[in-house]
């Protein structure tokens, strides 16, 4: 198997795995944390090897699907997951901490789309980004395919909170307590509200704010 395979069905089963934990969110579950498991937090196409064989539109097109899907589960899950980036997140990685619902960064984070230096049009990563950061913060990002520093993409919106590296996981554990005492229906409400208006119209927003702001903080799980 080739390296790209190999990248490429590993993200299949994030996907899958993103997927399967949203659904948990009917057992009590209440986030998914997301976090690299070595220095870095993903470096992409940095970590796949050689390029495979140059596929034509439709192979392209396919396999392309594997990473579409895999954005699309980490917008759908029912519940908040919290990115946790501790080193450098380098294209998908970089696309994967903008889709977290709340990222928290090291001061010693990195973030890049590197994609155009390698001569790859990068649309796909540029999709992941569409609904979480500025036209002009995206579009830097992919012409420059300069790496930023962790300051920048909490100013550009990659991030929500930059720490110190030495405090990292006590802020991410201290969020998940946070979120742990929280009623599990305000965690999946909100999660529920951010995933649609924010592409809405005011209007349509507000209407909708409205009638789940009513529903839930009626519930008397509210309240236990």
């Amino acid at each position: 198997m080739t390296p790209r395979a190999t990248v490429i069905g590993a993200t299949a089963l994030l996907a899958c795995a993103v997927l399967a934990g949203g659904s948990a969110a009917a057992q009590d579950s209440r986030l998914i944390l997301f976090k690299g498991a070595g220095a870095d937090f993903c470096l992409g196409r940095e970590a796949m090897g050689q390029p495979g064989p140059v596929l034509e539109a439709y192979g392209v097109r396919e396999r392309s699907e594997t990473i579409f899907n895999l954005y699309g589960a980490f917008r759908n899950a029912k519940i908040p997951i919290i990115g946790v980036v501790q080193g450098r997140a380098i294209g998908l990685g970089c696309a994967l901490a903008a889709l977290c619902d709340i990222t928290i960064a090291s001061e010693k984070a990195r973030f890049q789309l590197p994609e155009m230096s390698h001569r790859i049009m990068p649309t796909i990563a540029m999709s992941a980004l569409v609904d979480r950061v500025p036209r002009k913060a995206a579009t830097y990002l992919v012409y420059s395919t300069q790496e930023i520093d962790a300051q920048k993409a909490l100013a550009f919106g990659l991030v929500s909170n930059v720490v110190p590296a030495n405090d990292l996981d006590a802020t991410v554990a201290a969020l998940v307590e946070h979120l742990k005492k929280t009623p599990l229906a305000a965690v999946l409400a909100v999660k529920e509200f951010a995933r649609s208006a924010f592409s809405m119209s005011t209007q349509a927003a507000n209407d909708f704010a409205r009638n789940l702001h009513a529903t839930v903080n009626s519930f008397s799980g509210m309240r236990a």
